[in-house]
């Protein structure tokens, strides 16, 4: 146990000697503006469409991205949920929709794909996802 704690310890050392605290602050982008993003693969694809879904969510709900995850998962250190279950869940639908429809513009999702994809969508239990009580099973049926 002393050596994790001497570790811990030498590995903080090391980051402050190396300007840890004179480092600037990460920047957040801003979830209104476009951002680029990796394509190919179906990976890859529904990575961007779900990060897109969570921009245009937060843009709706004037917010950042990462506060608007840290706000669905309950809050996080010093977050408190600041909107309804339902203003959430209106804003991911809008903003999932809207990331599967640029998608589909980009060429990354051929149509039928594109179609299945917002029923999903449209269908998912998002109540529950915000609620954190969300599984695959409650997905798929």
């Amino acid at each position: 146990m002393v050596a994790l704690l001497a570790s811990g310890a030498a590995l903080v050392g090391v980051e402050l000697g190396k300007g840890a605290l004179s480092q600037p602050a990460p920047k957040i982008a801003d979830p209104c503006q476009p951002r680029e993003g990796r394509t190919g693969g179906i990976d890859a694809t529904l990575q961007r469409i779900v990060l897109d879904g969570l921009d245009g969510a937060a843009c709706r709900l004037h917010t950042t991205r990462e506060e608007l995850v840290l706000s669905i998962g309950g809050g996080g250190a010093g977050v408190t949920r600041r909107w309804d279950e339902h203003t959430i869940e209106v804003a991911l639908r809008a903003g999932m929709l809207r990331a599967v429809d640029a998608a589909e513009r980009r060429g990354d999702l051929p149509g039928f794909a594109a179609d299945a994809l917002r029923g999903i969508v449209e269908h998912a239990p998002l109540g529950k996802l915000i609620r954190g009580g969300f599984s695959l099973s409650d997905l798929l049926g």
